[in-house]
């Protein structure tokens, strides 16, 4: 990471970052109609600031920046599956205030799921520790964040939805640390991209997948195509948005391409008709997706087998029988809408 790069502005509202020192007069994200500008007018701020907040108020009037950290939560109780999904956030909030996700397979290594902004020596320590990052892969334009600094910091690519390749505000160099990748098509396996890197398991004692399979007969082989990472493209939300579909724990990323709903993570003796998720243009505005584009959504992720998800935000979890509360979300998010002989509607989950 430069010196340079740590002045770079970043929007205060979405934590994009911008390649100037210098704020521009609008940010091309909030500007569009599925995310928004404060009341209090257009912000920015940088990383160095974030890292290192001024004790004063700003030269503009505003509060001065609170201390920022970021959390990492292990998401899994299974003692077999414990370090392998760690969900990363900024606290206080920061920006949109999503989570990125720490997810560690044993075949090629750990992929970043989404991008949050602030990132700092502490973070970049404890994940150098569980092995570094070999891929980083953004769900839509809102999660772009600072992720060059991730990606130059860890030295992996950056996967990003053609698509939605207008939407990036900073740009990365062909061929040196932190390239971004614009991948087409509608799935992209990380088998196909990644090679072979066993080495960046490690436990919490520091050792590693090779030396656990060496000792073991070469078990660590068995369920690796299992182990496979699935970025499905669905659209809806941006043309190019994308959930992350994890074969072996039966676990679908979600970000906010379908969005998890309150009545949907608790989950015990659900009366009929209840929604677990929905599915939106824009979340902050409130503008729903058309009957077509939810139908989109779940004929991408019909092909998969899921059990659970987690959505972009501290605790928007869904746990048993999650893609069929998928399917019968959109039935009754598209029946909501008037549309009683709609496609949706004939479709199963079989």
């Amino acid at each position: 990471m430069t010196t340079s790069s740590l002045d770079l502005v970043i929007c205060s509202t979405c934590g994009t970052q911008f390649p100037t020192t210098t704020p521009p007069p609008n940010c091309q994200i909030c500007d569009d109609p599925r995310q928004f500008i404060p009341p209090t007018g257009q912000a920015w701020t940088t990383l160095r600031t974030l890292r290192n907040p001024p004790s004063t108020t700003t030269t503009n009037n505003e509060p001065p920046h609170p201390s920022y950290h970021n959390e990492f939560e292990h998401l899994l109780t299974s003692p077999d599956h414990l370090n392998e999904l760690i969900a990363i956030h900024t606290v206080p909030k920061l920006a949109i205030g999503q989570r990125a996700f720490f997810c560690r397979t044993r075949r090629h290594g750990n992929v970043l799921w989404d991008c949050i902004p602030f990132l700092d020596e502490e973070t970049i320590r404890r994940i150098n520790e569980l092995g570094g990052l070999n891929a980083i892969v953004i769900s839509h334009p809102h999660y772009y964040a600072t992720h060059l600094e991730w990606a130059s910091a860890f030295g992996c690519k950056v996967y990003l939805a053609r698509e939605d390749e207008e939407w990036v505000c900073l740009r990365g160099k062909e061929g040196l640390e932190g390239e971004q990748v614009f991948w087409e098509g509608g799935r992209l396996g990380l088998f196909d991209v990644l090679p072979k890197h066993k080495e960046s398991w490690k436990g919490e004692d520091g050792g590693t997948a090779a030396a656990a399979a060496a000792s073991s007969g070469g078990a660590e082989e068995e369920g690796e195509e299992d182990d496979e990472l699935q970025v499905i493209k669905t659209g809806g939300h941006f043309p190019g948005s994308t959930v992350l579909w994890w074969r072996k724990l039966r676990t679908l990323l979600i970000a906010d391409t379908i969005g998890t709903v309150p009545s949907g993570i608790y989950h015990v003796d659900r009366v009929p008709g209840t929604a677990s998720f929905t599915f939106m243009w824009s979340y902050p505005n409130m503008i729903p997706l058309p009957p077509d584009e939810v139908l989109k959504i779940w004929q991408a992720i019909k092909h998969t087998d899921f059990d659970s998800t987690y959505g972009a935000f501290v605790g928007m979890h869904t746990h048993g029988d999650s893609k069929k509360r998928v399917l019968e979300s959109a039935q009754i998010f598209v029946k909501a809408m008037g549309y009683l002989d709609h496609a949706i509607h004939q479709e199963d989950c079989s």
